[in-house]
Formats: C-alpha cells, sequence, structure tokens
C-alpha cells in the first residue's frame, strides 16, 4: 500500500509518511518517519514511545542518536497518538495492551513497511516493555534491545504518578500541551491512563517473559525515575544474564530529555560493542 506523504515542520524527526494497517479488526493509520542518513545497509534502530508519545514527542533524539550511531532510524506512532488514528470514543485499552503491541502490531507494521532485517529496538516507559516482549516472542526477528525506563510489573510509585497525571490533566494546561502532539489528547491520555489505573492492571507483569530474550541488552533507568524504582531494571538483569544495566544520576523518567548526551554516549558504547556502530570518539 503506497505511503501518503507530507513535509515535517522544522525539528520533527523528518518527512512523515502514513501507512494503514489493520489492528483488532479495524483498519488504522500509522504515521511513522524515517531518520538518519545513513545507507541501506547500516544498523535499522526502531523508536517505541512512551505512553504519553508520539513521533514528534523525540523531537530531534532519533536524528542525533543515529547520526551519532551510523544509523538509519524509524520512529512512529502507536494507534491512539500522534497523528495516526485515535482510539474510538467508547474503546479502551486492555490489560494485555502491550502484549499485543508487541506480537500482532509491531509485525504487521514491519512487514507492510518492508523491513526484513532483524533491527534494534529503542523503547521508552511502555515502549521498553513492548521492546522486551517482542524481542522474547521473536528472538530470531530483533538483533538487540536498548529499554529506557521500562516497566517489567506495576508499582505502587507508577500508580501514584499516573493517579497524579490524570489530576493534572484535569486541572492544569496538561490537555493544552499534549495537542501539541497528538491531533486528539484525549484519546492518547486517556488510553493509557484508564488502563494503567485499573485495578485489574495492578496484576500486570512481563516477568516470566523475559527469559525468552537471547539478544543483546541494554536497560538505562534515571536514578530519580517517578515513574518507577531501579527494581524494575535490576529484575530484567536478574533475569537476563546478558543484559547490561545503567543507572543515571539526576535523570528523571525520560532519559532522552533529562540527559541526552549521556543517553546517547551509553548507546553508541553499546551498538559498537556489538559491532553495530562505527569506531570513533562520539562516545
Amino acid at each position: 500500500m503506497t505511503d501518503a506523504m507530507r513535509r515535517s515542520p522544522p525539528g520533527d524527526a523528518g518527512d512523515i509518511r502514513f501507512t494503514q494497517l489493520v489492528v483488532g479488526g479495524r483498519a488504522v493509520r500509522i504515521e511513522h518517519a524515517w531518520v538518519g542518513d545513513a545507507g541501506a545497509a547500516a544498523p535499522l534502530i526502531v523508536f517505541l514511545h512512551e505512553g504519553l508519545g508520539s513521533l514528534a514527542m523525540w523531537k530531534d533524539f532519533p536524528r542525533t542518536l543515529c547520526t551519532a550511531a551510523g544509523a538509519r532510524g524509524l520512529v512512529f506512532s502507536r494507534e491512539g497518538y500522534g497523528r495516526s488514528t485515535p482510539r474510538a470514543p467508547d474503546e479502551r485499552w486492555p490489560v494485555d495492551f502491550m502484549h499485543r503491541q508487541a506480537h500482532d502490531v509491531l509485525p504487521a507494521l514491519f512487514a507492510q513497511l518492508g523491513i526484513v532485517e532483524p533491527p534494534w529496538l529503542f523503547g521508552h516507559s511502555d515502549g521498553g516493555s513492548i521492546a522486551l516482549l517482542y524481542a522474547a516472542e521473536f528472538p530470531e526477528r530483533v538483533t538487540g534491545v536498548i529499554a529506557v525506563a521500562p516497566h517489567i510489573f506495576v508499582e505502587d510509585l507508577s500508580v501514584a504518578s499516573i493517579a497524579d497525571a490524570r489530576t493534572a490533566y484535569e486541572t492544569t494546561d496538561l490537555r493544552a500541551r499534549l495537542a501539541r502532539y497528538h491531533d486528539d489528547p484525549d484519546s492518547a491520555f486517556r488510553g493509557w491512563n484508564d488502563v494503567w489505573l485499573d485495578p485489574a492492571f495492578r496484576g500486570w507483569t512481563i516477568e516470566d517473559r523475559l527469559a525468552g530474550i537471547r539478544c543483546p541488552l541494554l536497560a538505562v533507568q534515571g536514578e530519580d525515575d517517578e515513574y518507577g524504582t531501579l527494581a524494575q531494571v535490576e529484575g530484567i538483569a536478574r533475569r537476563v544474564p546478558q543484559a547490561r544495566v545503567v543507572k543515571l544520576a539526576a535523570c528523571g523518567h525520560s532519559p532522552q530529555r533529562d540527559q541526552p548526551a549521556a543517553l546517547t554516549g551509553v548507546v553508541v558504547a553499546f551498538l559498537r560493542q556489538h559491532g553495530a556502530a562505527p569506531t570513533g570518539d562520539s562516545d
């Protein structure tokens, strides 16, 4: 199916394209962009955004990282986010929505875009969890994972911070600020917030899936993460022997915004260690 394409505003990821997928029995439009100037033989990094994220919310980080790593990048907004098709008005994300993204949506998107090489997955927060689930389910289809502030189980801290976010959405300008990154901010916010605050979600965990991961794995978390404790990345390290864990000081839930240079250096060094970045002085 031919992509529709339009020029993105200055500072965005790149030329934004749209492609159609069938998700949950209905056709949805997925916005995406290719970043980086590397050739077709360069490693491919796929960026998976957070629970309130989108293609635009990454800003220049994917391009900066890909340039430093000599890689190509694919950035996209999941259904319900950015300029992708919003949720239906009465639709609620199911408790296993991250599993469905990893097991059903990502393979369909890769097939639609003609991606046959095993990519590197760079996932932040919910996107990090989706990356871990994909790597566990399809170990032969992924070269490596960088999971930044991922969730592997639900903590009281996470629920409390997400409840605070609901209050902020209802009483401050948070909705207006999110509208800069999402065509339908209610779709993005309520989809994420409602499922995380659903009592049924308190038992959500992917701890039992992690043993299936065979690829190189870098887990990064800020020491001041307001949405999860370091037990998340420490739990990954216990279950995935090859995992490398990096804890960033003076850093909250979004290292790509709080410590972008430090995060870029750590990721480039990791890619270089595994033969996926050129040698040099970038880290």
